[in-house]
C-alpha cells in the first residue's frame, strides 16, 4: 500500500483530503465511510487523530454517525440557485423556480431602541419597531430566517399584525403599497448561534450568509422595512448579477 505522507497538523491533512474525495464524488451520497481503523492505517496516523478529523467533518455537515455502525456521507441536498438582487419577494423568487416553499411566522416582539435600525427606518427614539420573524422551508428543510424590522409610524397596527404575517409584501400591499425596490443590499457571513442551530437544524459550523436590506416603496420613497436574512450556505447558490 502507497504510504501517504501527512504533514503537521496531521488531522486538518485528513480533512482536506477527505473533501476533496467528496468534491470529485469519490464517495457515494449516502455511502458508508471507511472505519476508523482502516482509515488509521490508510493516512498512517493513530486513530484518535482520525477521529478528531472525522469529528469536524460532521460538524461541517457533510458526514453523520449511526451509532454502533459507522459513519456515511450525507445524501445531496437541495441547491437552490438564488438571485440576491431584484424587486420581488422570496416567495415569488421560490415559486418561479418551482419550489414547495412553506412560511412559519415564529415571532413577532418589539426591539430594544438600535440606533443602526431606527436610522435605517427613518424613525424617530421614542417610536415602536417590531421584528417579525419567519422561517422558510421548502421540501419541508429548514433554509431560512427572514428577519423584518416594521416601525409602527408606518404601520400602526404591526404588533397585532405581526403574529400573523408570513409575506411583508403582502401585507404592504394590503396598506396600498404596490411596488418595491431595495436601497442598499449588505452580504456578510457569521456562524450560527445555538437558538439559529435549532431552527435552521444545522451545526455549528455551517456558515449562515447574511443578507442585509431596505425595503422602499417604489412611488414614494418610504422606507417599509429593514431586512436581515439568514440563510443556510449549504444549501443555496448565490446569484449576484445586476438585472
Amino acid at each position: 500500500m502507497e504510504t501517504i505522507h501527512i504533514p503537521t497538523d496531521q488531522a486538518a491533512r485528513i480533512i482536506d483530503d477527505m473533501m476533496q474525495k467528496i468534491m470529485m464524488k469519490s464517495f457515494e451520497p449516502g455511502a458508508k465511510l471507511p472505519s476508523e481503523n482502516a482509515l488509521a492505517e490508510e493516512y498512517r496516523v493513530p486513530r484518535a487523530t482520525v477521529r478528531n478529523a472525522l469529528t469536524k467533518l460532521e460538524e461541517r455537515g457533510y458526514i453523520y454517525s449511526k451509532q454502533g455502525k459507522g459513519r456515511y456521507l450525507k445524501e445531496e441536498s437541495i441547491q437552490i440557485e438564488l438571485h440576491l438582487t431584484g424587486k420581488i419577494s422570496f416567495t415569488d423568487k421560490m415559486k418561479r423556480l418551482g419550489y414547495d416553499l412553506k412560511t412559519r411566522n415564529i415571532y413577532c416582539e418589539k426591539i430594544s431602541y438600535d440606533a443602526k435600525i431606527y436610522q435605517l427606518l427613518q424613525v424617530k427614539q421614542g417610536e415602536d419597531v417590531y421584528k417579525i420573524g419567519r422561517m422558510r422551508y421548502i421540501q419541508n428543510e429548514p433554509i431560512a430566517l427572514h428577519n423584518s424590522f416594521v416601525s409602527t409610524a408606518r404601520f400602526p397596527m404591526v404588533a397585532e399584525d405581526g403574529p400573523h404575517i408570513t409575506s411583508m409584501f403582502s401585507y404592504y400591499r394590503q396598506h396600498g403599497y404596490k411596488e418595491f425596490d431595495s436601497h442598499k443590499t449588505l452580504l456578510s457571513t457569521t456562524f450560527p448561534t445555538l437558538y439559529e442551530q435549532e431552527l435552521l437544524s444545522c451545526n455549528s459550523m455551517v456558515p449562515l450568509i447574511i443578507v442585509e436590506s431596505d425595503c422602499i416603496d417604489l412611488n414614494s420613497k418610504k422606507v417599509l422595512e429593514h431586512t436581515k436574512i439568514l440563510y443556510r450556505s449549504d444549501r443555496f447558490k448565490y446569484d449576484i448579477t445586476s438585472v
